[in-house]
């Protein structure tokens, strides 16, 4: 695997790059990425936002802010709030900040569907803090609906995080078809950043099989670093920090900041 050299530190900050993780299989990796790719980039200078658009609010409980009785992402989409710098909430990880989520973003989906232009109101929200940071993360959801699409219709890249797992490479199709569709009718500007292999185990067959599957089908598209199985993950949840803070010298937190320089030598972030 190529060995991506440590970036230079920024002068400036901003404005921000838009990233959206996204697959419509749960399950796959999105929320671990997104806290982690976060705090890796967060960790050689970038400053990053990170956006919990999931009704679950792991991403939130991963970094361990709070997502009662404060701001959250779905107020600022139903015009509850339109104070965006008051509902970011700092981490215990220097120039890693959250906007978080709850329960209540899972009524969101009704509340815009009458909305105008609904597929563009989180990229409205955004528009305010764009020049604060160098890269805003949206962690969405399961599924393809109207926020995965608000999501897609704000960021300027994709990211998919994808297991090693036979079942979870079926769905990739259809989530490019619907990149391509956004891509197509309201955001011409977005590009596919990478496929993330993750939940990979080179002791076994069937992921070895499956990464090359997808080597084969999408090429460049597939970053070379890879995220392998271990429990160090959930501890790091149970913990509320990234890996990179909580097992800094474990190599699941060198697979991240590898993930991360891959990243800005690709030219995705700055």
């Amino acid at each position: 695997m190529t060995e991506f050299p440590a970036p230079a530190p920024l002068r400036s900050h901003g404005p921000a790059r838009i990233i959206a993780l996204c697959n419509q299989k749960g399950g796959v990796g999105k929320t671990t990425t997104s806290i982690n790719l976060g705090a890796a980039l967060a960790e050689y200078g970038r400053k990053v936002l990170a956006i919990d658009f999931d009704p679950q609010g792991a991403l939130s409980a991963g970094l361990g802010v709070q997502t009662h009785d404060v701001p959250t992402i779905y107020d600022l989409l139903s015009g509850g709030s339109k104070d965006v710098l008051g509902a970011i909430q700092t981490t215990g990880v220097p120039n890693l900040d959250v906007i978080p989520a709850n329960i209540d973003l899972s009524a969101a989906e009704v509340h815009l569907v009458n909305e105008v232009a609904r597929e563009q109101i989180l990229a409205r929200v955004l528009r305010d803090v764009r020049d604060r940071y160098d890269l805003i993360l949206i962690d969405c959801q399961p599924s393809l609906g109207l926020l995965t699409v608000n999501a897609l219709t704000a960021a300027h890249g994709v990211l998919i995080p994808l297991e090693a797992e036979y079942f979870a490479l079926r769905g990739v199709a259809l989530l490019v078809e619907t990149i391509e569709k956004v891509q197509d009718r309201l955001n011409p500007a977005i590009t596919l950043d990478g496929i993330l292999v993750t939940m990979y185990d080179p002791r076994t067959l069937h992921s070895r099989e499956v990464y090359d599957r997808v080597r084969e089908a999408f090429g460049e598209r597939v970053l070379e670093s890879v995220i392998s199985r271990t429990v160090k993950f959930p501890d790091a949840t149970v913990a509320a920090a990234p890996i990179t803070s909580f097992a800094p010298n474990h190599p699941a937190a060198e697979a991240y900041r590898s993930m991360a320089r891959e990243l800005i030598a690709r030219g995705a972030v700055a």
